[in-house]
């Protein structure tokens, strides 16, 4: 005969809070008996926790409203509990006949092996008292620590202005390079064409055409005569300068082609496009080396360094990632950013970047990756294109012509410029698409969509008197 089935009775489900009530009735049956009467209070608990909050509230008036015959400085030691901000600093002594004018110094001190009330090791303060604070009655404001702002206070730059408007370009202007001889420049526009301007005159030097559609990444190398342009056509092309024609095509991408970056010190070329990757090209033998892939959507900036990480790249998934250039994989991933990531700017000196996004611009340490602090104001806009010289003057620009200017140390926005439409264009074609300094750091030229190139100088008659620094340190810094 088969076996008869033992039937399970139903398990009723019970919620969280009910649960907790049973084990809390369970544990007050075996701990407490008596449910309606609390434990009795601990004489001795009570002692310690009444001397604490006196001495916590009353010692420091005490000390210094008390005169001592000797001539050394009353020292007085109240216990910190956790909710208290002690912070170690040097030993502070002091004379009698030094502390004049003053009547209570405070300050921090590092005696670890004082003991408070309660034997605890315990961080304290010290209250210098002279010999007329007796006949004053002092608050416990006296014997708070005051902590000064830590913010670094900004460096004074000059304001900078418009100095000259060059118009030539058709369409666009979505790029721009330097020469390393820091003669020329070149930019890159939705007229499909590259042009060559004189940096002293501003002059057209060249036209070149080879492009169908927009051109959105340009590079000079510094060690050949190259030119290295890309754009939304899905080409990477590279010029020869002596001949001024095209001498190599990188094929690989499968979309439009939105950065490029030249590495400094290898023979390669970095390019980011709509299809997400990022490729790594050998200059001279147009052959892909790495497709850095990794990232969910466009990658729109990209940067390069010559020691690790040396590859960094921006995306509009609104991620940076820093790339291993030995084996073509991701080193780390910063996820500060809310919005795309449209624009990166490393420091021409310290190891340290800018990136900047639609929510914020942060700065972010080198080669780990280290938040270090948002700049201290939102454009509100989306940040198209940023720039950053030796004397740490920050440069960005919005969609909707906005150059704002930020000291690099403090994150102090000093300056806030609006482009001003060449006549003919409608307001709305205010925007800036690309932006850099020349090698010096004293010229600064964007790329705008009322098709001019605009060039900017610092006001040589600007002094801090005309032009105040109107500062003031952050209270709550974000560390997000």
């Amino acid at each position: 005969m088969p076996a008869a089935t033992v039937e399970m009775e139903p398990v009723e489900p019970q919620s969280l809070k009910k649960l907790s009530f049973k084990s809390l009735k369970r544990a007050l049956d075996l701990f407490s008996p008596l449910h309606g009467y609390l434990a009795p209070p601990d004489p001795e608990s009570k002692k310690i926790r009444m001397s604490h909050k006196v001495c916590l509230e009353y010692e420091g008036i005490r000390a210094a409203t008390t005169s001592q015959p000797s001539r050394e400085a009353n020292v007085v030691q109240p216990p910190v509990t956790p909710n208290i901000l002690a912070l170690p600093g040097p030993e502070i002594s002091s004379d009698h006949q030094q502390g004049g004018a003053q009547n209570a110094l405070v300050g921090p001190s590092i005696q670890p092996k004082a003991l408070n009330d309660v034997g605890l090791p315990a961080k304290s303060t010290v209250v210098v008292s002279t010999s007329g604070s007796s006949e004053r009655n002092l608050s416990t404001s006296a014997i708070m620590e005051r902590i000064p702002s830590k913010w670094p206070r900004p460096v004074w730059h000059a304001p900078w202005k418009t100095y000259r408007v060059i118009s030539g370009h058709l369409g666009w202007v979505r790029s721009i390079a330097f020469d390393p001889s820091n003669t020329w420049f070149c930019t890159g526009s939705a007229d499909r064409t590259i042009k060559i301007w004189d940096v002293g005159s501003g002059r057209l030097k060249l036209t070149l055409t080879g492009h169908i559609e927009q051109i959105r990444g340009l590079a000079v190398s510094s060690k050949h005569t190259y030119m290295f342009s890309a754009g939304d056509d899905k080409q990477v092309k590279c010029w020869d300068l002596e001949q001024n024609k095209v001498i190599r095509s990188y094929h690989g991408h499968l979309s439009g082609v939105y950065c490029l970056a030249l590495h400094p010190t290898i023979d390669i070329l970095l390019t980011g496009g709509r299809d997400s990757v990022c490729r790594v090209w050998d200059i001279r033998s147009k052959a892909q080396i790495f497709a850095l892939s990794g990232h969910d959507n466009t990658v729109c900036s990209v940067f390069t360094r010559p020691t690790d990480p040396q590859v960094v790249t921006g995306s509009h998934d609104s991620t940076i990632k820093f790339w291993d250039l030995r084996f073509g994989k991701t080193m780390l991933t910063l996820t500060h950013h809310k919005k795309s990531v449209r624009a990166m700017a490393v420091h021409p000196k310290e190891h340290c970047f800018a990136s900047a996004s639609a929510d914020n611009i942060k700065k972010f340490n080198l080669p780990k990756g280290e938040f270090c602090h948002n700049m201290l104001s939102q454009q509100k806009t989306i940040i198209n294109a940023m720039a950053v010289n030796e004397e740490g003057v920050l440069a960005t620009g919005g969609d909707n012509g906005s150059l704002w200017f930020w000291d690099w140390k403090s994150g102090h926005n000093y300056q806030q410029a609006q482009t001003i439409v060449q006549p003919g264009s409608l307001d709305s074609e205010a925007g800036i698409y690309a932006i850099s300094y020349d090698l010096t750091g004293s010229r600064l030229i964007t790329c705008e969509a009322d098709k001019t190139i605009k060039m900017w100088r610092e006001d040589e008659n600007a002094t801090p008197e005309t032009h105040p620094l109107n500062f003031r340190p952050p209270k709550d810094i974000r560390r997000f």
